[in-house]
């Protein structure tokens, strides 16, 4: 039988080695610089039926993932709340929102662009004041703001301290955003998800779990296709 494969080594000053499933299914292995690969290579052999287990649950999942037909009546979600698609023949713009979600009938020929270049500036918009909120309530100074395709990483840190949010966050209960905000920026104090970095998350929000959890049950449904 052939070795589960790795789809990213992290190593750090940890002192023990962890295995994580994302929702996409892959294998994150973090692990202490003194762990050898034999080491860990056993550490997966023993976690195995684990491993495979939490796989097959993701991929299943996203076997059941939304798929879009942008038909009128259709729901969307948008800062947790469902709307659903109406079509119009009387906007100023391709895709409106007033308390429902309005797209030109003339945009129907493209509407999967229109409707995600909708989320891609709504998720700007809203998430950069957000983030100037808490960092300056945290002390902490970030580059740049920026929003990206990604399908199921919500956010990211990056080197030179750029802030990464996925359009398709806006989709998420507001609380569930400022988490995803608040987990990235704590990423400015600690690069790792250390205990210390858990204890800067809940100093801002205790009982951050729960938005943990929010997305590992929900977030299928913000990675739709068409």
């Amino acid at each position: 039988m052939p070795d589960i494969s790795i789809d990213k080594l992290i190593r750090s000053h940890r002192k023990t080695i962890g295995l994580q499933i994302t929702n996409d299914a892959r294998l994150i292995v973090r692990a202490p610089y003194f762990a050898s690969e034999g080491l860990i290579r056993r550490l997966i052999r023993q976690k195995e039926s684990w491993i495979k287990a939490k796989q097959d649950y993701f991929k299943q999942r996203q076997s059941k993932g939304l798929v879009r037909k942008f038909q009128p009546g259709e729901e969307f979600l948008f800062l947790g709340k469902v709307y659903p698609l109406v079509i119009s023949d009387d906007l100023p713009k391709a895709v409106v929102f007033d308390g429902s979600l309005k797209i030109a009938q003339v945009a129907l020929s493209n509407v999967k662009k229109h409707l995600e270049n909708w989320y891609k500036s709504q998720a700007l918009d809203y998430i950069t004041p957000r983030v100037e909120d808490y960092a300056r309530e945290a002390g902490l100074k970030h580059h740049a703001i920026k929003v990206n395709e990604a399908r199921t990483r919500w956010g990211s840190c990056g080197h030179k301290n750029t802030l990464n949010f996925t359009w398709r966050l806006i989709m998420a209960p507001p609380r569930v955003v400022d988490y995803v905000i608040v987990h990235e920026l704590m990423h400015l104090k600690e690069k790792n998800h250390s205990h210390k970095f858990w204890a800067e998350v809940a100093q801002i929000i205790p009982d951050y779990r729960q938005d943990e959890r929010w997305l590992k049950q929900n977030g299928h449904l913000l990675a739709w296709d068409g």
